[in-house]
């Protein structure tokens, strides 16, 4: 096939794609390794982009995508560790924009004992990603992966970025993109550390949560809870991708194969709910990483403390780690206040930090 023709093969399903026809799942990996790849012009690429998340990806679609980000673009580290691997992440692009809550939520719970891979990126559409965050803290985020691989074997937790386990695709894109696509969506389904096996993964949108678990479950992960948390007084459809303080939660659960959905809300935790002012994003990403350091630090009887904690909980919960949240939340509060949470930084520095000046 020609260059010219290769084109104008990939512009006929952009149109398609934007006059609502549904691409099977071969057909939407040959897209986006297409784009991944960047082989297409960056026009195409991003009307592509464009098209795909406002008709809305199907599910098949999804698992299409998700599948040309595992092969062509995502490098894998194998720990060697034997039972759970959890991680934490969302997908950003939520109306709410909350102080960084996976990347404490999971130092907390790797401080409970449960092996935590956390991914992460830069920004996209908030103040701060975890990537943004973690490097404030001192992390070099052109560490190789086989740090990484070490300190999860040598201390259960790692941070995986993915300006590191990206290989070209999303992470070309994402310096440039200041839009919602479908790789906000997959992005956090990739699977750099080949053990993880439970997740939590919020989502900006509750049709998205059900996407994620579906997408999932079709690949084979455990167990997995995708929250869409909201917040009281405040339009039901503008929720934060993570477990909420201010309001309730709506969570879709894959454990096992079998998938529900519910609502669930502070005082399950066994915390009171607050206004969403006190857990919502600083002005700047530094700000964001101060009060994120203030709680691991010691400032535990505070909304972050508690919105961090509960989010952690849900991890534990969901890696069988504790018998129900309310459990999980006295662990996540037990290891923050005694500096375990704290500990497991210190730990990602000594091998992912960044060397001395």
């Amino acid at each position: 096939m020609t260059d010219e023709m290769r084109l104008r093969e990939f512009g006929r399903l952009i149109c398609a794609v934007a006059a609502g026809k549904p691409m099977t799942r071969a057909e939407s990996c040959e897209a986006y390794r297409q784009v991944i790849l960047n082989e297409q012009p960056e026009l195409q690429q991003g009307a592509f982009l464009m098209a795909h998340i406002t008709r809305g990806p199907t599910t098949e679609e999804l698992s299409g995508a998700w599948d040309a980000l595992d092969r062509h673009d995502t490098a894998k580290i194998r720990a060697r560790l034997q039972g759970t691997v959890c991680d934490i992440v969302g997908t950003g692009s939520d109306p709410l924009k909350t102080v960084n809550c996976s990347t404490p939520a999971s130092l907390i719970a790797a401080g409970c004992g449960l092996s935590v891979a956390k991914k992460g990126a830069r920004l996209v559409t908030g103040v701060s990603g975890a990537s943004d965050i973690f490097e404030i803290f001192g992390v070099d985020l052109g560490s190789p992966l086989s740090n990484a691989e070490a300190c999860l074997q040598k201390h259960g937790f790692c941070y995986l970025p993915g300006e590191a386990f990206l290989q070209s695709g999303w992470a070309r894109l994402i310096q440039s993109m200041r839009f919602t696509s479908a790789f906000n969506i997959i992005g956090p389904l990739t699977r750099p550390c080949e053990e993880t096996n439970r997740i939590v993964i919020g989502a900006y949108s509750p049709q998205v949560c059900d996407q994620l678990i579906a997408v999932l479950a079709e690949i084979g992960m455990e167990g997995a809870l995708a929250p869409f948390g909201m917040a009281d007084g405040m339009d039901r459809e503008l929720g934060m991708d993570e477990f909420s303080l201010a309001g309730p939660t709506r969570v879709t659960e894959l454990r096992h194969g079998k998938v529900e959905t519910y609502e669930v809300a502070p005082e399950d935790f066994g915390v009171k709910r607050v206004a969403f002012e006190q857990i919502a994003s600083r002005g700047t990403a530094r700000e964001n990483a101060e009060a994120i350091m203030e709680v691991l630090r010691g400032r535990c009887e505070t909304p972050l403390a508690d919105f961090f904690c509960i989010n952690a909980a849900a991890a534990l919960w969901i890696a069988d780690h504790s018998r129900d949240l309310a459990q999980g939340m006295d662990l996540a509060r037990s290891a923050l206040a005694s500096g375990k949470a704290l500990g497991k930084l210190e730990q990602l520095l000594e091998l992912q930090g960044k060397p001395p000046a």
